[in-house]
């Protein structure tokens, strides 16, 4: 799985501590992650979480946690010669606009596409 990372925690950056990850919610199980440019994308057994860092330092976080029930479409533009990035488009019962997040070109964006397919079809 590349670009897929493991759930059971990061490597600390040498003088920085550890954080837990903390989802809203109940305790769900946690499928994969796929790292963004700043943010994270996690698939878990009833909704996808957005974990986006905010700020110049990054330390406020927000989670957007979306069950996959109210997805009603997604998109996913794939990387190309000269644009490096692919992006993910997601659409949501109730809101006009799709939820955009670019993936870096080390992340399968069809491996994204799949687990987001598996989770939608339920």
């Amino acid at each position: 799985m590349r670009g897929a990372a493991p759930l059971h925690g990061r490597r600390p950056r040498p003088g920085r501590r550890a954080e837990p990850a903390r989802l809203p919610g109940p305790r769900r199980t946690g499928h994969v992650a796929f790292p963004l440019i700043r943010d994270t994308i996690l698939f878990t057994d009833r909704r996808l979480i957005l974990i986006v860092k905010q700020g110049i330092t990054g330390k406020k976080t927000e989670y957007h946690s979306i069950p996959y029930r109210s997805i009603t479409h997604f998109a996913v533009e794939t990387a190309g010669h000269f644009d490096l990035d692919a992006e993910l488009k997601i659409w949501i019962s109730g809101t006009p606009a799709p939820v955009e997040k670019t993936f870096t070109k080390g992340v399968d964006i069809y491996e994204v596409q799949a687990i987001l397919t598996q989770f939608v079809a339920r």
